[in-house]
């Protein structure tokens, strides 16, 4: 008998990774935007993400959606935990959407750096509330009688605000290494300088998040075996893969950018694959520290799943139209395939 809990988890995980992984680039560009020299400089980055991003968003939908339909009890916990950098990142997407087509229409410069800065505002605004939600996820919510039983701002702390700074920097390497593989010239060199930049970055914000994580609850401590006094090596060596993957994608990807220009040639699209990899190592090591939880230290998958004729009643659902947002998701990629010009972009 299909595990019905477990297959929608799965479903849930890969959508959120998609979103991260798609949206997370064109937030980084729009976060860059801010170091564009020059207006024409600003639309060729924005015309890398413009055939692509509000499709992106369709994978956040998908992740909301699916928590709601599949694991309403846990969305019921994490939704009044997180009301409020919800709604701060909601306000940030729909601001960053209106930008997105108003500075094109704006003809005074002041009101056109006021929409390039909105821009700007609302990609980084979404990624630091994304990241806060995140570091609250992992640190935990208070639950009673299974009901959130915290406070308002429980969200909002030191490691909280750790891991929302590493997921803005993130973005913002995802985002210049898409930029990297989507532009040629003097952008492209910005581009690959921005990157190396916020790898460093990076590099350090994830070894102390992951140090910092160990402190948050004994059950992370326990899974991977590993605290600043014990070490259990039957417990962490079956795990060790994983981080030491990250650690070395992070080298990789750091030779790949440190790569003179004679010896880049057809490559440039590694940079952003590599730094996918990257998340997608984080990703693995948060679901280790995570699994069977769905609400941190308090709820598992099954514990907070719908019954599982509702999950199968969904499942053909999601069995026919995921497949086909796939595909039209490629599509659009394959369409708009290729380095950007000046002067591409929006036309009236």
């Amino acid at each position: 008998m299909l595990d019905l809990p477990l297959i929608w988890a799965l479903i849930l995980a890969i959508g959120v990774m998609l979103y991260v992984i798609l949206d997370g680039f064109d937030l980084g560009v729009g976060t860059l935007t801010s170091r564009a020299r020059s207006d024409e400089e600003r639309n060729m980055m924005t015309a890398t993400v413009e055939p692509v991003w509000d499709g992106n968003e369709t994978w956040l939908i998908i992740g909301g959606g699916g928590l709601f339909a599949a694991f309403p009890t846990a969305y019921a916990i994490l939704m009044p935990a997180f009301y409020l950098p919800v709604l701060m990142m909601l306000a940030a997407l729909i601001f960053r959407g209106v930008a997105f087509e108003f500075r094109h229409k704006a003809v005074r410069p002041l009101t056109r750096r006021f929409w390039n800065g909105a821009f700007f505002g609302g990609s980084l605004a979404a990624a630091l509330s994304q990241g806060l939600m995140l570091g609250a996820f992992v640190q935990g919510v208070a639950v009673e009688d299974g009901a959130f039983a915290g406070g308002p701002f429980d969200w909002l702390t030191p490691f909280s605000l750790l891991v929302a700074v590493s997921v803005a920097v993130g973005y913002v390497l995802l985002g210049a290494c898409w930029l990297y593989l989507k532009t040629e010239g003097p952008l492209q060199e910005r581009a690959r300088g921005w990157a190396r930049l916020s790898l460093v970055v990076l590099a350090a914000c994830f070894f102390a998040v992951s140090l910092a994580t160990l402190s948050v609850n004994e059950q992370v401590v326990l899974r991977w075996g590993f605290s600043m006094t014990h070490i259990d090596p039957g417990t962490l060596l079956p795990l060790l893969p994983v981080p030491l993957a990250g650690m070395v994608l992070v080298g990789l990807l750091w030779r790949m950018l440190s790569r003179s220009p004679a010896d880049r040639s057809g490559g440039d699209w590694w940079p952003y694959l590599l730094a996918v990899g990257i998340f997608l190592s984080g990703y693995l090591g948060l679901a280790i520290s995570l699994l069977p939880f769905i609400v941190p230290y308090q709820v598992t998958i099954h514990e907070a799943a719908a019954r599982d004729n509702a999950l199968g009643f969904m499942l053909v659902g999601a069995v026919i139209m995921l497949p086909v947002i796939l595909a039209y998701t490629a599509y659009v990629y394959r369409l708009f395939w290729g380095k950007v010009q000046p002067g591409d972009g929006y036309h009236d």
